[in-house]
């Protein structure tokens, strides 16, 4: 979709279209609609140049992709951390066998987590169990352009970090899988 294309796009066709690049959560496309700011929080190196060409021009149109990719991660940083924690529980486990989304199903294929050898799939489902019972919500990484090995030994690093931690380096790591699908979906 061309970006002339995202900015003809009715408030209600926008969240349609948009309202899964946050798994589960169309309230993140909502927001980003709405958010006449730049984003806010810690996670600059997500937020690609700080130009011009990354101001919106006006509430639901975006001057350049970059733009809309800014409006996405000022909706996820700026909601309440209540809305955060929801956001992060919405997404699945890695290499899990349950139903995913379009998206995630790719991203993971992409990553060869469709392909776990047996020992594999019981390291990622004793991970992702050990992970969520500590933290309350799912391991999250950014799959793309990763192998199973790289996630596996993020996993392994991270599931020693201690909650607050790692609830920011999970909503970090959503940011990145925004980008990611936006990029996908969308050119300049």
């Amino acid at each position: 979709m061309k970006l002339s294309d995202v900015n003809a796009l009715s408030a209600t066709e926008f969240v349609t279209a948009f309202g899964d690049i946050a798994e589960h959560s169309p309230w993140v496309a909502q927001g980003a609609l709405k958010s006449p700011h730049r984003p806010v929080g810690t996670f600059s190196h997500l937020q690609g140049q700080t130009g011009e060409g990354g101001r919106r021009s006006d509430e639901g149109s975006f001057a350049t992709r970059e733009d809309l990719i800014h409006r996405f991660i000022g909706a996820v940083l700026s909601a309440p951390e209540a809305q955060q924690l929801s956001l992060l529980r919405a997404h699945p486990d890695l290499a899990t066998r349950a139903k995913l989304t379009t998206d995630s199903t790719r991203e993971q294929q992409g990553a060869g987590l469709d392909t776990l050898s047996a020992s594999e799939f019981e390291s990622f489902t004793q991970l992702n169990n050990a992970y969520k019972a500590k933290n309350d919500f799912p391991f999250i990484f950014a799959v793309k352009g990763a192998t199973k090995f790289q996630i596996l030994k993020g996993f392994e690093t991270r599931i020693a970090n201690d909650s607050s931690e790692e609830f920011q380096t999970a909503l970090e790591q959503v940011c990145r899988i925004i980008r990611f699908r936006i990029e996908d979906r969308v050119q300049e």
